[in-house]
C-alpha cells in the first residue's frame, strides 16, 4: 500500500492542476468576451447572457468568478491597466540613452492603444461615468510605476544637459497618452470629417512618428 501512495498523490495533484488550468482558461475567455461586449455596448448595454453564450459558460459561472456584472466590468478595467503596464515595461529603459528611451516608450504607448482599441473605448465610457468604477479597481499603485519610469528618463536627460530642466513627468505622460488616445478614440469621426483612413498602415506609421517627434520637442533643449 505504501508503494501506491505516491501514485495516488501525483494523480490527485495532476487533477488539481488540470482543474486550475481549466478555471484560468475559463476566466480568461470570459474576460476577453466581456472586453468586447463592454467596449461595444458600455456597462449599461452589455449583457451577461451574451458573454455566457460566446464563452459556452453560464451566467452562474460568470457570477461565480466575478460576483456581478459590475464586478466583471471592474475586472476588465483592471486587466486593461495591467496590460498597459506590461506593455510599457517591455523595455529596460535604464539601458538606453534618454532620447532612445523616450522614443521607445512613446512608440510602445502608441502601439498598445492602436492594437487594443477596445480598451480605449472602455476607458472613454468609464470617464463618461465619472470614473465610478475605477475607484474600486485594485493594484493601481503598480499602474503608477509609469511615472517613475518617465521620471528616470527625464532625470537622466536633464543630467546629460539634453532635456529641459523644468520637465514634469506627469504632464509629459498626459501628453504622450493623450495624443495616442486621441488617435484611436477619434479615428472614425476625425477620419470621416477630413476624408482620411486613420486605420491605414501608412497613416498609423506617420502618426506614430509625429507623436514621438512631439514628445521629443517638448523635452529636448533648444526645441519649442
Amino acid at each position: 500500500m505504501a508503494l501506491d501512495a505516491p501514485t495516488m498523490d501525483k494523480t490527485s495533484s495532476d487533477s488539481t492542476n488540470t482543474r486550475h488550468r481549466d478555471a484560468e482558461q475559463t476566466r480568461s475567455a470570459i474576460l476577453e468576451s466581456a472586453k468586447n461586449e463592454f467596449a461595444d455596448k458600455g456597462l449599461a448595454g452589455a449583457r451577461v447572457d451574451e458573454i455566457a453564450r460566446q464563452t459556452s459558460t453560464s451566467k452562474h459561472m460568470i457570477y461565480y468568478y466575478f460576483a456581478s456584472k459590475e464586478g466583471l466590468y471592474r475586472a476588465v478595467l483592471e486587466q486593461a491597466y495591467a496590460h498597459f503596464r506590461l506593455a510599457e515595461q517591455e523595455v529596460d529603459y535604464t539601458k538606453l540613452d534618454p532620447v532612445e528611451a523616450l522614443t521607445r516608450l512613446v512608440g510602445l504607448t502608441f502601439d498598445f492603444r492602436v492594437q487594443n482599441p477596445e480598451y480605449v473605448r472602455i476607458i472613454m465610457a468609464e470617464n463618461m461615468n465619472n470614473g465610478t468604477h475605477i475607484q474600486e479597481v485594485s493594484d493601481l499603485e503598480n499602474r503608477r510605476v509609469i511615472l517613475t519610469t518617465i521620471q528616470g528618463i527625464v532625470d537622466r536627460g536633464i543630467g546629460l544637459g539634453i532635456f529641459k530642466s523644468d520637465l514634469d513627468a506627469l504632464h509629459l505622460h498626459m501628453t504622450i497618452s493623450g495624443l495616442a488616445f486621441f488617435f484611436v478614440a477619434n479615428r472614425y469621426t476625425f477620419g470621416h470629417i477630413f476624408g482620411v483612413d486613420l486605420t491605414a498602415p501608412d497613416m498609423v506609421a506617420a502618426r506614430r512618428q509625429h507623436i514621438i517627434d512631439a514628445a521629443l520637442s517638448i523635452c529636448l533643449v533648444g526645441q519649442t
